[in-house]
């Protein structure tokens, strides 16, 4: 080899080295964008299943409000004797 291939084969490895940093450095900025929007979309999501969590909180909590001033409910009264038929056979 003479010294004109060395060079070639060190120009081709620093060219090499070069572009392998800048493809690393792409895919490391692509990586962090996507993984920004990742999470701003399940923080969202997060937020807005609590906002909702808390609304049904409320209901229930204004239900239950709403039914203690009501007073309890009244128990059923027992079945009229007529409306309870005689099993078949039986009598």
């Amino acid at each position: 080899m003479d010294g004109q291939d060395t060079e070639d084969m060190k120009q081709s490895s620093a060219d090499m080295t070069v572009f392998v940093q800048n493809l690393l450095q792409q895919m490391q900025a692509r990586f962090q964008t996507m993984s920004e929007s990742i999470c701003f979309l399940n923080c969202n999501v997060l937020d807005e299943m609590g906002g909702r969590i808390n609304e049904l909180e409320q209901s229930i909590s204004e239900l239950k409000t709403e039914m203690g001033a009501e007073g309890s409910p009244s128990p059923l009264p027992p079945p009229k004797t007529e409306d309870v038929k005689p099993e078949e056979g039986s009598a």
